[in-house]
């Protein structure tokens, strides 16, 4: 506003009266282009590498369970993150429930599996962002 000037209509309106065309031709996007820098800049250095640590461990965890029971892979899956989300334990209704068919000795190696595949991983819980 202070490069323009203008004065108020009768009709409520503004009319400008100078050449403003320059001002709006070539915008500052300086902060935009420095934030879509950063975005990307924490995609590669940051949220990547960590997806990838999570996929290798979740295989891995997978995998493991996988040679030690026999179950559906959707259900292993379901497994793996219900014991995460529950910070390595099973809880009790989906221990009594959909893993019914578990024994108490293979319920233990299974949360073991889990728990080594992620030890050291930033974060147990799925629902949580590490920061």
């Amino acid at each position: 506003m202070n490069f323009i000037d203008w004065r108020p209509t009768p009709q409520r309106n503004v009319e400008v009266l100078n050449d403003t065309a320059d001002l709006y031709r070539y915008f500052d996007c300086t902060e935009a282009a420095e934030f879509l820098y950063g975005c990307v800049a924490r995609a590669i250095d940051k949220d990547l590498p960590r997806e990838i640590d999570f996929l290798r461990r979740n295989d891995e965890a997978v995998r493991r369970i996988m040679n030690l029971v026999e179950m559906p892979d959707r259900m292993t899956e379901n497994l793996v993150r219900l014991i995460r989300v529950n910070e390595g334990k099973l809880g009790r209704k989906r221990r009594e429930g959909e893993f019914e068919k578990l024994t108490d000795d293979e319920v233990a190696s299974i949360e073991a599996i889990v728990g080594e595949a992620f030890d050291g991983f930033e974060d147990w819980s799925i629902g949580r962002i590490a920061r």
